[in-house]
């Protein structure tokens, strides 16, 4: 399933294109941006389905690194430091990696 059944390629588009430096994501401005924030709790879990590369049921560090370019493939990839932020902002539990329930969470903040 493609991001854009679920999102406006323009909003995803135009928040891409905020976040282009390195360093200056944000996930919450993102989120709002894309409008994610504001669609059904099913949506939120379609969209973590596609985050989800390796359908683990979580979205571990290394595919958050990518995260961008599973809203579009000239998404650039996230820095380390950027990863590490999002990470430590999504991961409720301390397992090092993402579950669906804390995506829902940190999407709502």
């Amino acid at each position: 399933m493609a991001m854009s059944g679920i999102l406006s390629a323009d909003d995803i588009k135009k928040a891409l294109d905020a976040f282009a430096a390195a360093d200056s994501f944000d996930h919450k401005k993102f989120f709002e941006m894309i409008g994610l924030k504001a669609k059904s709790a099913e949506d939120v879990k379609k969209v973590f389905t596609v985050l989800d590369a390796d359908n683990s049921g979580y979205i571990e560090e290394e595919e958050l690194k990518f995260v961008l370019k599973g809203f579009a493939k000239n998404g650039r990839d996230l820095s380390d430091k950027e990863t590490k932020a999002f990470l430590k902002a999504a991961d409720k539990d301390g397992d090092g990696k993402i579950g669906v329930d804390e995506f829902a969470a940190l999407v709502k903040e």
